[in-house]
């Protein structure tokens, strides 16, 4: 029996670890930790690779889609559209800006939002939407567009899952107003602890992030804003930088094993993710549906395959929202999501053997 972890970093820190120890030997030598020459490298870099004009660094994801809201002037009594099924990040940056998450159930073969139910779920309230580019798949980026010109509502991408991933050549992040990016490290571009950033080719949004994240303040000790403390630091920056020049081959990787797995698993009790025309997807996660996920859970972790469960309480559901008010079945879609979606081993440097093995095994599993 071969033992395949969920996610390991491994392959990827073997062949970085000379870029990864130079980064930190030459940011620790510098003595300068926050907003100096690393954390203005990798922002110009990152604002290229996206193909947008600005990148500001910031503490994490959940900050970067907050920044984002408050630099917009979203707040109390405003409406902003999230999917259903989305890490609770997206719906927690709306509602620390003080206003409203309103969920909308995604298509159920590919995660992401479903423009139809977006336009229905728009009041006199909505200021704003946030498609979210779930496990790495680009969200269908033209209805989606065409439904905010309509209504005159702001984009604001999340991205954090979705590093160089693009919906008709063109990459995520660079569609809306702003585009926001979590670099946990987990991440196909991961720091190695908490970092994120906006990219956008809005000067006025730009500065105006980059205020709010520090302390609101313009320059030292001028505060123009009630602001946060949430800055992407030198070090982090310095491991990104390191990394950025291999995201593309790394997702490439990504895309091979994708490609197994869609074109080998063939199981009655599967679902696999659907991928829509003209995107390139970088799969963070690949998640398959089963109507029995608990016994395939087992049955693959004694087989000695490391699985995850993305997310297996939807958002209207915890706790924390019980203040919305909403009931188990209010959002079918997400529910079944929750209850059936089983994540499979995604990483990169996954040899053909493991990916055969994963395969093999799924494929007998059964009742």
């Amino acid at each position: 029996m071969m033992r395949i972890p969920f996610v390991t970093f491994k392959p990827m820190e073997c062949e970085l670890d000379n870029d990864i120890r130079a980064a930190f030997e030459r940011t620790f030598e510098r003595s300068y930790y926050i907003g100096g020459p690393e954390d203005e490298k990798f922002e110009q870099s990152f604002a290229e690779y996206c193909g947008t004009k600005e990148c500001v660094g910031v503490g994490n994801g959940l900050d970067a889609l907050m920044l984002s809201l408050k630099a917009l002037g979203i707040g109390s009594g405003d409406e902003v559209i999230v999917p259903s099924n989305t890490y609770i990040a997206t719906a927690l940056a709306v509602t620390y800006v003080g206003a409203i998450p309103v969920f909308v159930e995604p298509f159920l073969e590919t995660f992401n939002l479903n423009p139809y139910n977006t336009e229905k779920a728009i009041t006199e309230k909505t200021k704003a939407i946030i498609p979210v580019h779930l496990y790495g798949q680009p969200c269908d980026m033209d209805p989606i567009m065409e439904i905010a010109n309509k209504y005159k509502l702001v984009i604001v991408e999340d991205c954090a899952q979705a590093h160089g991933a693009t919906y008709k050549g063109q990459k995520v992040g660079t569609f809306g107003k702003v585009g926001c990016f979590s670099f946990y490290p987990g991440k196909n571009l991961g720091a190695l602890g908490d970092a994120g950033a906006i990219v956008t080719d809005d000067q006025e949004i730009a500065d105006k992030v980059r205020a709010l994240g520090n302390y609101g303040s313009d320059f030292k000790y001028h505060h123009i804003y009630k602001g946060n403390n949430s800055r992407l630091d030198e070090m982090q920056a310095a491991f990104l930088s390191a990394k950025l020049p291999h995201l593309d081959r790394m997702n490439e990787n990504r895309r091979y094993i994708a490609s197994r797995y869609l074109a080998e698993i063939k199981n009655e009790y599967i679902e696999l993710p659907k991928v829509i025309d003209d995107v390139t997807p970088v799969w963070h996660v690949f998640g398959i549906r089963c109507n029995h996920r608990d016994m395939l859970e087992k049955y693959l972790n004694d087989n000695g395959i490391g699985t995850n469960k993305h997310y297996p309480i939807p958002m209207h559901l915890q706790e924390c929202y019980k203040d919305l008010n909403y009931s188990e079945g209010d959002f079918s879609i997400a529910e079944e999501i929750s209850s059936t979606e089983l994540s499979i081993p995604m990483y990169y440097g996954m040899t053909d053997e493991e990916i055969g093995y994963v395969v093999h095994v799924i494929n007998n599993f059964s009742l």
